[in-house]
């Protein structure tokens, strides 16, 4: 596994490009932050977000105390000026769909390396606010990595989250960040591994549902994991 590094001119636009975000953010809408005594700061662990529309990465990325490793698909990169933000943050670039080795490898060494990696167990945007079933592929990284899960539970950004901003609604944007997951080990093998893996993925989507209103949870809103008092 190659070493993960970030080059200097990335590291030096990522705290301009977060400040600008924010910024935005902030004169669209009122902003609350809840739950920020949960981060394990400066340790590694994965982010696990419910994932809306394409505002959710940049609103999760710039109001996050810790500076986010964060993976987006391919298809983000193809539009313009959006490819030009994306490269400057030095967001990964991932096919979905697709078995990437190569890329899994890149996540493993960001955390090796002590950084936080941001992923949405769900493989992509829902389009709607109900959460769908976390992808199985994710439950691989979990298992690998061994890390803390902290669910980070995104409400407000949906689809049509700028049209209402620019009629000045003013639309309110919340993000709660739920306590670190420790997943069990995994003990099985062949296909009742598999099993284990999803049985984990949703675990971690479970607690996530807790963090979310009943509306967004949408599979998981049996299963949701309300915080501990």
């Amino acid at each position: 596994m190659s070493e993960y590094s970030v080059s200097a001119p990335i590291r030096f636009a990522r705290p301009i490009i977060k400040a600008g975000l924010r910024g935005i953010f902030h004169l669209l809408s009122p902003v609350t932050i809840e739950g920020a005594e949960n981060i394990p700061y400066s340790s590694p662990y994965i982010v696990a977000m419910n994932h809306v529309s394409l505002y959710d990465p940049p609103f999760i990325a710039s109001f996050w105390p810790e500076t986010l490793e964060i993976i987006g698909a391919q298809s983000a990169f193809e539009t313009l000026g959006q490819r030009e933000l994306l490269t400057a943050y030095g967001v990964i670039p991932v096919h979905r769909g697709a078995y990437d080795r190569q890329l899994i490898d890149r996540m493993l060494s960001a955390l090796q390396s002590g950084h936080p990696l941001l992923i949405a167990p769900e493989g992509g945007r829902s389009h709607e606010t109900a959460m769908r079933q976390a992808m199985p592929g994710v439950a691989y990284i979990f298992e690998k990595a061994k890390v803390p899960v902290v669910p980070a539970a995104i409400i407000g950004t949906t689809r049509d989250y700028l049209q209402r901003a620019k009629h000045r609604e003013r639309p309110p944007l919340t993000l709660r960040i739920g306590r670190p997951i420790n997943l069990p080990p995994l003990v099985s093998k062949g296909a009742e591994r598999r099993i284990s893996r999803q049985r984990n993925a949703d675990l971690v989507m479970s607690h996530l549902a807790g963090l979310l209103p009943e509306e967004y949870r949408g599979v998981y809103a049996e299963t949701a994991i309300l915080p501990a008092s």
